[in-house]
């Protein structure tokens, strides 16, 4: 029996981050319980991104076949003039991001990618183990009266005690707040549209068509905003995400409903090619435009407290700007469970120590370079946005001095599972 398999484990979010952590140690041997304060898991209608340093973890913790049945691959990234639509940058993605980093770059529906965590937790097969998931389970405490069982306490009143409790619970973490650490939280002035929009009505128009022909992930940089946009569910939904300067009410209330017509109105004067595409919101429906505030977190490496520790948002939240949150919670859940399942009860600390060691220098550099990016994607038209097109024109293959190399690398594992495959994709 592996020494790992002689605790349990508490994990506070039912989220990505939360859900590959429970896997993760599960397969460690770890017996684990995620506490999610919804009524129900699931996420929102928006697309999310894996570059090759979150792809690799998935795809070694045995998911290739449920990820290659939801998954869109784009071709090229490719970087656009707000004014003219001219392209200042292209990096190659698809078959070179298999061939350089064994793992390939791809993009979900982000309910889609959750359904098959939680799916690969529950094994409706009944063929392996499981985890125990608790949704209506909102965390309002922390019981450590015995420091070597610290224990959730829910808003009922119910008590979840297990030797190793794990705040995967976001960016405004319950969990962080109840082991007394720094509140490092910070308005960055800026608020993000969401949208999907249905593939057919871009499909239909020949203004548009050119976002269908050739699936690859955008990026729009103009003074003081820009946008992302990408296919997703094999061109079911473009998936908008479009940055700019935040209103009052955004930043108080964090999240509002929006509209077509508001999202369209955010890029006044931009290229005819992007009023076009955002129009098409309306094709959607109602309710199908969202709106919230970006916060995040100042790099902070104080990640742990005892037998309790966090992960993901909770400890390093960082701005949309490298497309990296999820995929950073990714590395902390498998670098958690390299560390945890190597140890016996007595070692936990120690464990979460490593676990500290390793991942908090490199996602606190990803924090930064997504701040920084806020600066490098919305430069007005002068001096410093020009000499940023020559060096995007230049074949930069990175942004904000964190290389595209390093980062889609990931954390250096010691499983040689998580980096065994290799791909023989067809073409």
């Amino acid at each position: 029996m592996a020494p790992s398999q002689s605790f349990e484990a508490t994990i506070v979010g039912g989220g990505l981050g939360g859900l590959t952590a429970a896997l993760a140690l599960r397969q460690r041997g770890v017996r684990v319980t995620v506490l999610e304060q919804a009524d129900q898991l699931g996420e929102v209608g928006a697309g999310i991104q894996t570059a090759p340093n979150a792809s690799r973890l998935l795809l070694g913790l045995g998911l290739r076949s449920q990820l290659e049945a939801i998954h869109t691959e784009p071709l090229d990234q490719v970087r656009r003039r707000w004014k003219d639509g001219s392209i200042v940058g292209l990096t190659p993605l698809g078959r070179h991001c298999k061939d350089t980093y064994n793992a390939p770059y791809w993009h979900y529906h982000r309910a889609d990618l959750h359904r098959v965590l939680m799916d690969a937790c529950t094994d409706p097969s009944g063929a392996g183990p499981v985890v125990t998931l608790r949704t209506s389970s909102r965390v309002t405490g922390l019981d450590r009266g015995d420091p070597l069982r610290p224990a959730a306490v829910t808003g009922d009143g119910r008590r979840y005690a297990g030797d190793v409790l794990i705040g995967a619970d976001g960016i405004r973490s319950r969990v962080r707040d109840l082991i007394g650490a720094e509140d490092t939280l910070e308005f960055s002035g800026e608020m993000c549209y969401r949208a999907l929009i249905p593939g057919d009505s871009i499909a239909a128009d020949p203004a548009t068509r050119w976002l269908v022909d050739r699936f690859q992930s955008t990026i729009w940089y103009g003074p003081d905003r820009h946008l992302v946009h990408y296919m997703i569910r094999g061109g079911e939904f473009l998936n908008i995400v479009a940055i700019v300067p935040c209103t009052e009410e955004v930043a108080e209330k964090w999240t509002v409903p929006s509209s077509p017509e508001e999202l369209a109105s955010a890029f006044p004067g931009w290229d005819d090619r992007v009023p076009a595409m955002l129009s098409k919101a309306a094709h959607a429906g109602e309710g199908s435009v969202s709106c919230f505030a970006l916060y995040y977190r100042r790099r902070d490496p104080v990640w742990q407290d005892g037998r309790v520790a966090l992960l993901g948002d909770a400890c390093h939240a960082m701005l949309p700007y490298q497309a990296q949150g999820a995929s950073q919670a990714m590395e902390d859940a498998a670098v958690l469970a390299e560390e945890l399942g190597t140890v016996t009860a007595g070692g936990i600390e120690q464990g979460l120590r490593r676990y500290v060691d390793r991942r908090a220098k490199h996602a606190g550099m990803v924090q930064e370079a997504s701040l920084r990016n806020k600066t490098f994607y919305h430069y007005p038209d002068g001096p410093q946005q020009a000499e940023r097109d020559a060096l995007l024109r230049g074949g930069f293959t990175g942004e904000s001095d964190v290389s595209y190399d390093w980062l889609w690398s990931g954390t250096p594992l010691r499983d040689p599972d998580m980096t065994a495959f290799s791909y023989q994709f067809s073409h």
